[in-house]
């Protein structure tokens, strides 16, 4: 047989082609095409030993689905940049196909495919367009950092003002950063002492207003005894020069420094000197020389001034609203009232214990000197008063002609005290309350010659639904008469004195019918919640004032009241009446009280119980007394009934031989009843 003739190149070829396409391994697999754009239909699956055999192009000769990196998405370039390839069923995407055989056992899957399947696995979306992590650099730290130190300083003092002024002076010696800190002067704006003046040691307080002297506009020595020898030490009547409010009251200081204050401070507008010995004529002449902007003076107990020094201030602050001088001289001066009416500025004037005051220089504060009068109402024609609190207590001297001058002159008039002006009668205060519309304290206290004509003058007087606080105490003559318009007509009323009075225990019923009614305007209070004193009632040593009128008052601050429609709640009154009654009872009064002022209705209507009973059996008991005082009497009369007849039948005695009448009457029935 002859050999064939060994096939050429050629030849060789192709037979080596078709014994490659009938390997086992490719059976399955078929071949697209040439293309220039060659891909994978969509039933075709990919492998590693896959290449395409397409022309190159500018970018590379890449198969479309040469690589498991691709996550299903064409990889080959196209006419739009960065556009995705058609998206694959999740079961026609590549897999990943790892031989046992094509690797040795120890070798590892490379970090860059482990990464992408991770990828596949939690992320379909596509990977050209996930965010790009970055590792975030750790903060630096500062060295030697210092939360405090490197705070600012205007914060830390910040801190500092929100503690108290022994507080922070028992931080300064802390460090001496601290000490530095505590006694800088913008803490020390404000100085009030008063609080504390019995604790802080000189040495501390010389220091502070040294240091903090520019800084300070309020400065409050009040009672600080303590600087005495210190005022001419270190400086201290220099530092301060920016005072606004300036109080010396109660204090041990020299003349010569309280001048030194007044010469330095041009900016006052509140001067207290209340009770100083060194406050004279000449320190008023400085305020009135370098203080323009004053507003406020109390120069109240001071002995060394008088009506001169107050009138030099008068003319020189055309800003005065507030002059406190009780107890002072010189207001006998008519001059001097008249500069204080031509002025009219003040809405407080204290003259308590004043007297010097006459009712010629109450006329001349009033109405002025030689005023225009009305020929139809003979009032004076002048501008009204701005008064708004006006004290003339233990101002003796005045009587009703001066202070019927203050009728119809006082429509701002808000407080009245003229306590124990004793030669006041109703034939002025009636005319004087019924003209003030404004008026919401009145004091009226001993005013001997006042009867209840005054006080129903004031319930029918414009005023009355402003009126507030009443003082009517050791005006003997005033009784239910006079208080019982009040509390009808005044609805604001809080608090009243009338110890010492004739009232009767119609003015205590009356004060609980007037709360109850207030109570039910206002919403009630459930079992637990805590009312309110709405009103105060002073009336001790009221020979009239008996234990039922008290009984009354405490069953109105424990009163039920029980609710009208179905399924509601029981109320208790929101506002109670606070009560200062006869000693031996006001121990039960006050335990009374205490219980509603928590909230325990139920102990305090227990208590009210007790005590009803108790006071019960007492008068049951007193009654008793007198009863065996009539049968005692009683039996003695019977003895010497009996004398008698005995006498009557022997035919010895006086009344022998005659008729015996009947007895009758008390003596009678308790003989009956003791038979």
């Amino acid at each position: 047989m002859d050999e064939q003739p060994k096939p050429k190149h050629r030849h060789r070829l192709m037979r080596g082609l078709s014994r490659m396409s009938s390997s086992p391994s490719l059976a399955k697999l078929t071949r697209s095409r040439s293309s220039s754009n060659p891909i994978y239909r969509a039933g075709d699956r990919g492998s590693m030993s896959c290449v395409s055999l397409a022309s190159a192009s500018p970018f590379g000769s890449y198969g479309s689905y040469a690589s498991e990196l691709s996550a299903g998405y064409s990889t080959a370039p196209t006419s739009v940049p960065g556009t995705p390839g058609p998206e694959l069923p999740l079961s026609t995407k590549p897999r990943l196909h790892l031989f046992a055989a094509d690797r040795p056992r120890t070798a590892t899957m490379p970090s860059d495919i482990i990464a992408s399947a991770r990828m596949n696995a939690f992320d379909e979306a596509d990977y050209f367009n996930l965010p790009v992590q970055k590792a975030s650099k750790p903060f630096p730290r500062r060295p030697n950092f210092n939360f405090w130190e490197d705070m600012p300083f205007e914060v830390r003092l910040e801190i500092f003002r929100f503690l108290r002024p022994r507080e922070i002076v028992q931080c300064s010696a802390v460090s001496k950063s601290w000490h530095k800190m505590c006694y800088d002067g913008q803490l020390w704006s404000r100085l009030d002492a008063s609080e504390y003046y019995r604790d802080i040691p000189a040495d501390s307080l010389v220091k502070i207003i040294t240091n903090a002297g520019p800084f300070v506009r309020d400065l409050n020595l009040r009672g600080c005894v303590q600087l005495r020898e210190r005022w001419n030490s270190k400086g201290l009547a220099d530092a301060c020069r920016n005072l606004e409010n300036f109080s010396l009251e109660g204090c041990k200081i020299d003349r010569a420094s309280v001048h030194c204050f007044l010469l330095q401070n041009t900016r006052l507008v509140s001067i207290n000197l209340s009770g100083l010995q060194a406050a004279t004529n000449a320190g008023l002449k400085i305020v009135a020389q370098h203080c323009p902007k004053l507003e406020e003076l109390n120069v109240s107990w001071c002995q060394n001034i008088d009506g001169k020094g107050i009138k030099k201030v008068v003319e020189s602050c055309a800003n005065l609203k507030e002059l406190r001088a009780g107890e002072t001289g010189g207001w006998d001066d008519v001059d001097l009232t008249h500069e204080i009416f031509k002025r009219n500025t003040l809405e407080r004037l204290v003259l308590n214990n004043c007297d010097s005051l006459t009712d010629d220089s109450l006329s001349a504060l009033m109405i002025g000197i030689d005023s225009e009068i009305d020929v139809l109402t003979e009032r004076a024609i002048v501008p009204p008063r701005k008064l708004k609190y006006l004290d003339l207590s233990r101002c003796r001297p005045i009587t009703d002609k001066g202070v019927k001058t203050m009728a119809h002159n006082l429509p701002f008039l808000e407080s009245l005290l003229l306590s124990k002006c004793s030669s006041l009668t109703d034939d002025s205060v009636s005319e004087v309350l019924s003209t003030l519309p404004s008026l919401v304290n009145l004091d009226l206290e001993e005013l001997e010659e006042l009867t209840s004509a005054s006080l129903q003058a004031l319930a029918a007087a414009p005023g009355r639904e402003q009126l507030s606080h009443l003082c009517i105490s050791y005006c003997e003559n005033i009784s239910d008469t006079g208080v019982l318009p009040i509390l009808q007509h005044c609805p604001r009323l809080a608090s009243i004195e009338m110890d010492n009075t004739r009232i009767t225990d119609l003015v205590l019923i009356e004060a609980a019918a007037t709360m109850a009614s207030r109570n039910r305007v206002a919403r009630g209070l459930y079992s637990g919640d805590i009312p309110t004193i709405g009103m105060r009632l002073v009336a001790y040593d009221c020979a009239n004032i008996t234990w039922s009128g008290i009984n009354c008052i405490l069953t109105c601050n424990a009163q039920e009241t029980r609710a009208t429609t179905q399924g509601g709640k029981s109320t208790f009154p929101s506002q109670i009446i606070g009560l200062k009654c006869f000693y031996n009872w006001q121990p039960t009064v006050d335990e009374h009280t205490k219980r509603v002022m928590r909230g325990d209705f139920v102990a305090a209507t227990r208590l009210w119980r007790k005590w009803h009973d108790w006071m019960l059996y007492q008068e049951e008991a007193a009654a008793g007394g007198n009863t065996r005082a009539r049968r005692r009497r009683a039996r003695r009369a019977e003895a010497a009934h009996a004398e008698e007849e005995e006498a009557a039948g022997s035919g010895t005695g006086p009344g022998a031989g005659r008729r015996r009448r009947a007895r009758s009457g008390p003596a009678a029935s308790s003989g009956c009843s003791m038979m």
